[in-house]
């Protein structure tokens, strides 16, 4: 199998197993016991809060471990909001994750207010628009760094300066950009930054929420008061060494993301060369290095996605966590594409692993696809030839 599906998630490298292997066996204590194995585990938890503060230029004590992206999330959106008053507004995008959109529906049917900004075609926010969103009770900006379908990078920075500039707080989901792109909260002028392990090539069920020192944030969930209080509950020890050994090895591999970015070029060029009425969804500047989204027109893109994994070849109609419902996705939708062709959507995402034979062998196969699912497509039979303009 040619794995092409890293933005749904990445396989633990080895080093970072061997790392974690310890942690279930010889130093299994409870991080809080007092005697050598629970002090054991301390150090494996703190030095990893080390490694992931280091990389994102964050002090240790701003990192809250969590269970991973989802959970960074609502414990930003809804932790802050807890402490508003009565009605809080908060301001996000109409492409952002479910993590965050569900949650702000949540928010919503608690009384609070939200807005959801619309983007241009490459799938980008206008920092002018979050500006004239802001009310006179808008607590929260929540935007995320890139976008995990079309891997749109949006301008965080100069957003954070608006926030700051209006004593709001700034929120921002980096799941699919640490790793990928420079990510450093202070020249992000964020107060909190949500990460997942698993999107790293670290193991699942373990990520954090970078909360700036002075940030007031309810918790989620109450207990023995872990994780400076805003994440009570025994750490799950081997999970948070084996992230924090995923986050040293990303930074010291960060020069093979220039490799990865000529292996989607290549992919990007080819595809729309060779298959006709096809289009590159989100723009080609501010894109994520790894990622690559496409729409065929005619077809639907579980079929396609049927018709390449028995080909060998894994990828995806969208974000992993909407693969399996059958409406467009939101994403494809804010940008401006018509139902029947977010339908048609195709995301390849390239890792570490992938190499120039992938590429050529996907080049091979999804030409030849695209054109038999198009054979037998109803649409198809309203164009005229090379599907072209409808008759």
């Amino acid at each position: 199998m040619i794995y092409l599906d890293h933005a749904a998630t990445t396989p633990v490298r080895p080093e970072v197993f061997d790392a974690m292997r310890p942690y279930f066996l010889e130093r299994f204590g409870n991080p809080s016991s007092l005697h050598s194995y629970g002090l054991d585990a301390r150090v494996g938890v703190e030095r990893a809060r080390q490694q992931i503060a280091s990389a994102i230029g964050a002090d240790p004590q701003e990192i809250i471990f969590t269970s991973g992206g989802t959970e960074s999330d609502n414990l930003a959106l809804r932790g802050v909001l807890q402490r508003g008053g009565k009605k809080d507004h908060i301001i996000t995008s109409a492409i952002e994750h479910p993590a965050v959109l569900e949650t702000c529906k949540f928010i919503e049917r608690l009384g609070h207010e939200v807005t959801y900004l619309s983007v241009d075609r490459e799938g980008r926010i206008n920092p002018a628009e979050v500006e004239d969103a802001i009310q006179e009770n808008t607590r929260l900006i929540s935007i995320m760094h890139a976008n995990n379908e079309i891997g749109s990078i949006q301008p965080i920075a100069e957003v954070g300066a608006i926030a700051a500039a209006h004593g709001i707080y700034m929120h921002t989901d980096a799941v699919q950009s640490v790793g990928k792109i420079p990510v450093n909260v202070k020249k992000l002028n964020v107060q909190m930054l949500s990460i997942s392990s698993h999107k790293i090539y670290g193991p699942k069920g373990v990520g954090c929420l970078y909360v700036q020192k002075g940030t007031k944030l309810t918790p989620l969930v109450f207990g023995g008061g872990h994780e400076r209080g805003l994440r009570s509950g025994t750490e799950n020890v081997s999970g948070i060494v084996g992230f924090g050994e995923a986050m040293r090895l990303a930074i010291e591999d960060f020069t093979d993301n220039a490799r990865i970015q000529k292996l989607r070029d290549a992919l990007i060029d080819a595809v729309l060369r060779e298959i006709p009425s096809t289009q590159l969804n989100g723009g080609r500047v501010h894109r994520l290095p790894n990622n690559a989204n496409f729409s065929f027109s005619y077809i639907e893109g579980e079929s396609l996605l049927l018709r390449l994994n028995a080909k060998g070849i894994a990828g995806s109609t969208g974000s992993a966590c909407s693969s399996k419902k059958l409406e467009p996705s939101h994403v494809l939708l804010a940008i401006g594409l018509s139902p029947v062709d977010a339908h048609g959507s195709l995301r390849l995402t390239l890792g570490r692993e992938t190499t120039n034979a992938d590429v050529r062998y996907v080049l091979e196969v999804l030409p030849g696809i695209v054109n038999e699912l198009r054979q037998m497509s109803p649409l198809s039979a309203c164009t005229d030839d090379a599907y072209g303009k409808p008759d």
